[in-house]
């Protein structure tokens, strides 16, 4: 017989015997000599998370091993178990290991040796949308607060910020903070020019803040009565001077930063200037609505409204002066070294200090801020210094910005070298990241691989899909199955 005959005969009989083998692997178990080429089926079910084992007892026989879900079918004989499976989460039920025939495997591929095992009946739920047990999601970036200093209103402000920079060692300042005028109308409105280096600041990086201090009346440092306040405040609590805030909305939206911050009628709880709260604090509260109310009128805009009493009580307690959580995002604080003799730490516990400012905005769920703080009444205070920067890295404000001019500053005033030796050495060469938002580990999908290739002298058999999907793969018979022993 001709060589090519000869192996056309073989693998005639090798085909016939694998079916024989196929059929009483069915109906019986494992056969010897039959190989498994592992391919998942893309028809497969979808991956569903754990099914418990059903005892204990069992749990200790063997590891979890996985399957493929299992649709119930009713009076179905006994059918071969699945060995281990490409689906990940479905833990198979175990069984007693049975040996592997000597001499029926090829390196790498499975023989199929697992017993029966029965039907998993259970329903098996299937994965929430975007629920992935096995993704991970990074912890937060710890974020220090974002510092800056007030260095001018004007645009020197902006000029001396890199070289305040460089004094420090490098560390970003990445807030800007300035104060309009408040002479007249004209400048509370921004005049034209004003703010124009200011914004184009804010608009070199993403991560940059602009705050900026907004008067609530003309002629504000100017000595006004309290008859005088009390008559201004009630024409802003009707609405005669919504006009001039909507202009300033305007302007900053031109500008390009709509998302500045805005500290209105700061220290409103003082005497200093006209827009105090004082001599009418139910008015001052409409104002303060009216003007956040025009402001946010204005299409385009992203402000957020600063309220930022003195620390203490001072003239009024200035929690009688806060206009309502719909109109301020941000709780501030403007605190000073001030008045003499007094510690930091009674500074914190004084009634309306600084305890009583955090408390105060963690009850009303705000951000806070300190738009000015800095020495003043004690001099060259390095414990005031010290402990100041140690409760802002405590407390995590949205930003502070130290008032850098004497008597309050450290490197704009040669008076204040021991202040100023501590805050250098707090802040020097600090980079303040914009926290990244936590984004989850990509889920894994399930993809269907190739199927592997049929060992080398193993003749694949097609038993079809169904019979493909219970052995785990398909079956193939060696050439020289018959010569090894059994």
């Amino acid at each position: 017989m001709a060589p090519e005959q000869r192996r056309t005969r073989v693998r005639r009989l090798a085909v016939g015997a694998a079916a024989v083998v196929a059929l009483a692997t069915l109906a019986c178990g494992p056969a010897v000599g039959v190989e498994v080429v592992r391919a998942a089926d893309p028809r497969a079910p979808a991956p569903s998370p754990p099914v418990p084992v059903p005892t204990a007892a069992t749990a200790a026989q063997v590891p979890a091993a996985t399957v493929p879900a299992v649709p119930q079918a009713a009076a179905t004989p006994a059918l071969p178990a699945t060995p281990a499976a490409t689906v990940p989460g479905v833990p198979m039920a175990p069984a007693a290991p049975v040996p592997a025939v000597p001499g029926a495997t090829v390196p790498g591929v499975p023989v199929v040796t697992v017993p029966p095992v029965p039907l998993i009946t259970a329903a098996v739920p299937t994965p929430p949308i975007g629920v992935t047990p096995w993704a991970t999601v990074p912890a937060p970036v710890a974020q220090a607060p974002a510092f800056g200093a007030f260095l001018s209103s004007d645009a020197r402000g902006v000029a001396r910020m890199p070289q305040l920079s460089h004094w420090l060692g490098g560390a970003e300042l990445r807030v800007g903070h300035t104060y309009l005028p408040g002479d007249r109308w004209s400048d509370i409105e921004g005049a034209p020019g004003f703010l124009d280096a200011w914004a184009r600041w804010r608009n070199e990086k993403p991560d940059r803040m602009l705050v900026l201090n907004v008067p609530l009346q003309e002629r504000n440092e100017a000595g006004v009565s309290d008859d005088g306040v009390r008559r201004l405040l009630r024409q802003g609590a009707a609405g005669d001077f919504d006009q001039h805030f909507r202009a300033l909305a305007e302007r900053l939206v031109r500008l390009k930063v709509p998302d500045t911050v805005l500290v209105l009628g700061w220290e409103m709880n003082g005497t200093t200037y006209t827009h105090r709260c004082g001599p009418d604090p139910q008015s001052w509260r409409k104002y303060w609505n009216r003007i956040v109310t025009a402001m946010r009128s204005v299409p385009g805009q992203r402000f957020r409204f600063d309220f930022a009493p003195n620390r203490g009580r001072d003239a009024v307690p200035w929690t009688e002066c806060y206009p309502g959580d719909d109109t301020v995002d941000i709780i501030g604080m403007d605190s000073y070294d001030q008045p003499t003799g007094i510690s930091f730490a009674e500074q914190v516990k004084e009634p309306y200090g600084l305890q009583a400012h955090v408390d105060f905005a963690k009850a009303h769920n705000k951000p806070i801020s300190y738009p000015e703080w800095g020495l003043f009444r004690n001099g060259d205070n390095a414990e005031y210094m010290r402990r100041m920067l140690a409760w802002m890295d405590e407390h995590k404000p949205l930003y502070n910005t130290l008032t850098d001019y004497c008597p309050h500053g450290v490197w704009q005033c040669a008076a204040n070298p021991r202040a100023a030796q501590v805050y250098r050495s707090v802040l020097f060469g600090r980079v303040d990241e914009p926290q990244p938002a936590a984004t989850p580990t990509p889920t894994p999908q399930p993809t269907a691989p190739s199927a592997p290739a049929a060992p080398p002298d193993c003749s694949p058999l097609d038993l079809g899909s169904w019979v493909e999907y219970w052995l785990g793969g398909k079956l193939c018979v060696r050439f020289d199955w018959w010569s090894h022993g059994g």
